[in-house]
């Protein structure tokens, strides 16, 4: 419990001086908060002495006690006012700074990180767990050590005129506080378990939202239906059962707080009675009795959420973890040129071997063209190029500089990149294009568009360059996707081009075109291209073809053409494809 509530304070960081004004002004509102019973005790004394004494009641102390009470209710609603505008936007602040913070972290992790973190698990930590963070947070800790200081407030009174019933109520708290951290002993225990069936279900819910094309193309539930309601199922269970298990425990924190109200209360009327205590005292603390356990009463959800807040916190270190970065170590480096070099490299996901002993150099401002069959490495290559893994053995140069010399954002910059699978953001086509090049000019990206062979059918759509094109750009062809993907790619205009069969969606009447303002826009640019059209690959100014991880041929395509090999059968085979038409 203590250590959760560390973690929040440790959490705040700058702000930890409006956390810590915040609560003396929690503080000092519980004793404007305590005052008015104070002033109601002692009214109610004078009335019944003036009823039993048959002295005259003094009218003015009417008048006198509700200004004060007035007085006392405006600086109570005032400093709570202050500790709320104090308190309650930090978290605001704080997710928002950790959410941009997981989002860098992400961008510099190797893709191995998401093979071996399932999507559900990342999801559910930068929604579920920084919204409990950002809901729960600051006010659980509030709730618990204002909920204390309120309790306090109360007890330095009570110690100060009758320390007998201070001691009543100190030892309701004690038992209450053990009752408490077994619920936080509890909480710690179950945070885990219920985070996990919340990553299953969300994992649940995208693989079925995913798979419904299939599942509709079939006409049945399959497994990703069975999944979905097992994850279903699961939570509810796990969910009840946590709830059965906090109810022992909350129950005994409360008794033991409704104990201490009826022995403060009972034993001010016993003192009373012996001539111990005034009336006024007495009503006074019967009135306490009632009011000083109501700020601890609730806490039992704060003990309970307190878990839960930690292990949101567990979640969100795992994923801003240093050790997953890639490139941590990397610094800012501007490259004078752009010579690329694979010096024995190796590399493999797992245990499976991908790459083995790849060597060859690309001289900045050439075209090389890598083929081979599928499964071969050609996409790795790149990827490592890119630095989305980091080789196992070997290693790869641009410029001179060991690419793991650099951040990924210093090696990005100088690398544009096409995919074969192409993936569009829920934005405009404004957006997904400029998102290569963001302060460029619309004359730029309208001029990038016109060379990609997009521009045309974008006019065309309701909104042009402001329609919205939905999550992936699910409403156009892939032919389209892949055109603005290669305009975005155009407008970036880096030194380094990678081209991952760029154009394998596109129809034969465009393809020309677009390879020829490819061709155009990439002039004196390093270009790399993985495709199996002839066109593609006859131009190059280097060939690499890949079998099984290795480089087994080099060369030019005639070069190539003119010994016996896997080229020279691949493109015979890729000739009679390309031939191949219905009669």
């Amino acid at each position: 419990m203590f250590k959760t509530l560390k973690r929040i304070i440790d959490w705040c960081g700058e702000f930890r001086g409006k956390l810590f004004a915040g609560f003396a002004f929690s503080f000092f509102s519980h004793w404007f908060a305590a005052m008015p019973v104070m002033i109601a005790a002692y009214t109610v004394s004078m009335l019944i002495d003036s009823e039993m004494n048959g002295t005259p009641f003094d009218t003015k102390w009417i008048g006198l006690s509700l200004a004060i009470l007035i007085g006392l209710v405006l600086l109570r609603f005032l400093f709570d006012y202050i500790r709320a505008r104090l308190q309650e936007t930090i978290s605001y602040e704080l997710v928002a700074r950790d959410r941009l913070a997981v989002g860098d972290a992400l961008k510099r992790v190797s893709l191995g990180y998401f093979q071996n973190m399932n999507t559900g698990t990342i999801l559910s930590s930068i929604t579920s767990g920084l919204n409990t963070l950002e809901n729960m947070g600051i006010r659980m800790a509030d709730a618990f050590i204002g909920g204390y200081l309120n309790f306090i407030c109360v007890l330095l009174f009570l110690l100060f005129v009758k320390p007998q019933i201070a001691l009543i109520s100190v030892a309701a708290a004690a038992v209450s506080f053990l009752f408490l951290m077994l619920v936080s002993k509890y909480s710690t225990i179950n945070a885990p378990v219920e985070a996990q069936a919340n990553k299953d279900l969300t994992m649940a819910v995208i693989e079925y939202a995913r798979g419904l094309p299939v599942v509709k193309s079939f006409g049945q539930s399959g497994a990703s239906g069975a999944a979905i309601n097992k994850a279903i199922s699961d939570s509810k269970r796990i969910h009840l059962k946590i709830e059965w298990g906090y109810i022992p425990s909350n129950a005994g924190h409360l008794f033991a707080l409704k104990c201490g109200t009826v022995g403060m209360g009972l034993a001010s009327c016993l003192m009373c009675a012996a001539g111990q205590l005034s009336l006024e005292y007495m009503l006074m603390f019967v009135f306490f009795s009632f009011g000083i356990f109501t700020s601890l009463e609730p806490i039992s959800d704060s003990s309970h959420v307190l878990g839960v807040i930690s292990d949101a916190f567990d979640q969100l270190d795992i994923l801003k973890r240093e050790d997953n970065m890639i490139d941590k170590d990397g610094r800012d480096i501007t490259l004078n040129d752009h010579d690329i070099e694979f010096k024995e490299v190796g590399f493999g996901y797992d245990s499976r071997k991908v790459l083995d002993d790849v060597s060859f150099t690309i001289p900045e401002g050439t075209s090389t063209a890598i083929v081979g069959a599928s499964g071969s490495g050609k996409t790795t290559i790149c990827s490592l190029l890119a630095r989305f893994y980091d080789v196992n053995e070997g290693s790869i140069k641009v410029g001179g500089h060991d690419i793991r010399e650099l951040t990924c954002d210093s090696l990005l910059k100088n690398i544009s990149m096409v995919f074969q699978n192409v993936y569009l953001f829920n934005d405009t086509i404004r957006a997904n294009i400029l998102f290569g090049a963001p302060d460029a000019t619309e004359e730029d990206m309208i001029n990038a568009a016109k060379k990609a062979c997009c521009h045309d059918f974008i006019m065309k759509l309701p909104n042009g360059y402001d329609t919205v094109i939905g999550e992936g750009g699910g409403t156009l062809s892939g032919g389209e996707k892949q055109r603005i993907s290669i305009a975005r790619a155009m407008l970036k205009n880096a030194p380094i081009v990678i081209l991952d069969e760029a154009t394998a969606s596109i129809d034969p009447e465009n393809e020309h075109l677009i390879q020829n303002a490819i061709a155009e826009l990439t002039n004196g640019k390093t270009i790399i291209t993985i495709a199996h059209r002839l066109a593609t690959i006859e131009n190059a100014d280097q060939i690499l073809v890949v079998d099984d991880g290795r480089i087994v041929q080099k060369g030019k395509h005639i070069e190539l053409m003119a010994r016996e090999g896997i080229y020279r059968r691949f493109i015979n085979i890729r000739r009679i494809a390309e031939e191949w038409s219905i009669a």
